[in-house]
């Protein structure tokens, strides 16, 4: 089983919360601007809290697998942005995060706390645990761990099991058809990444990255995006990761 090209699932979740829901509340540096920013006021924050979910489901399996912290980096860079400092912000959520992921007496707590904080809008809801679901996709495959604590997660927040496993199910079905597809010969790997065969590895991670948070469905600003944008943001990052992931596999035979 292939990789599973992570950030086309997130914009796939992010585009079916925004084809039933336009109208939710947008996060903002306006809404943030007089937040105090200390390690316990973002930990008790809906976002912090999220971060702290994202924690438990990315170690579910027993590591934090290459293509999950990738997705985690762009996570906390998006949602760090919206506070007054964020690079406090970003150095306070990686803390709760590497804190979190290794607790495992408090996940239901931390989802019943998220769920309050956030009870009067569906559409965050349905976006948390569509992130979540996807987060444990990351790696190709939901190991029955994983599917154990997402499904205490939606529990603990009730959420309506039949959306859950409409989501759910939906990624099932992207990763399936994008097992089935045909990657991007080498040579065009390259072009797509802008780099040349000489160039070391290094040197094509660091463009593979440059593309990706160039091109990467923002968590915050995806929100008040039509359609039409997030499905060229899950074309073009999926043409990058395939590109990304032929290269390397190319290069460690």
């Amino acid at each position: 089983m292939t990789n599973l090209i992570i950030f086309i699932l997130f914009a796939a979740v992010l585009a079916y919360i925004f084809k039933s829901y336009r109208n939710y509340e947008v996060y903002s540096k306006e809404v943030f601007k007089n937040f105090e920013i200390t390690k316990d006021a973002l930990r008790r924050s809906d976002l912090g809290l999220f971060v702290a979910l994202s924690a438990k489901v990315a170690k579910a399996d027993g590591r934090v697998d290459t293509l999950e912290a990738e997705l985690i980096s762009v996570m906390l860079d998006d949602v760090s942005r919206v506070f007054p400092d964020p690079v406090k912000a970003r150095e306070y959520l990686k803390e709760i995060f590497n804190e979190e992921k290794d607790r495992n007496d408090n996940l239901e707590h931390i989802a019943v706390a998220l769920a309050q904080s956030i009870r009067r809008n569906r559409a965050k809801q349905e976006q948390f645990i569509g992130f979540l679901i996807q987060l444990a996709f990351a790696d190709g495959e939901v190991t029955r761990s994983e599917e154990r604590i997402l499904a205490r997660i939606a529990e603990a927040m009730e959420i309506d099991p039949k959306l859950y496993h409409s989501i759910f199910d939906a990624f099932e079905q992207i990763h399936a058809r994008r097992s089935e597809a045909t990657q991007n010969s080498l040579e065009n790997a390259y072009k797509i990444l802008g780099v040349s065969p000489n160039d070391d590895m290094q040197t094509v991670k660091k463009a593979y990255r440059k593309l990706v948070r160039q091109y990467h469905p923002d968590i915050i600003k995806a929100q008040g995006k039509d359609e039409a944008y997030l499905q060229e943001a899950t074309r073009k990052t999926q043409e990058i990761n395939e590109a990304y992931e032929l290269i390397k596999k190319a290069r460690e035979n």
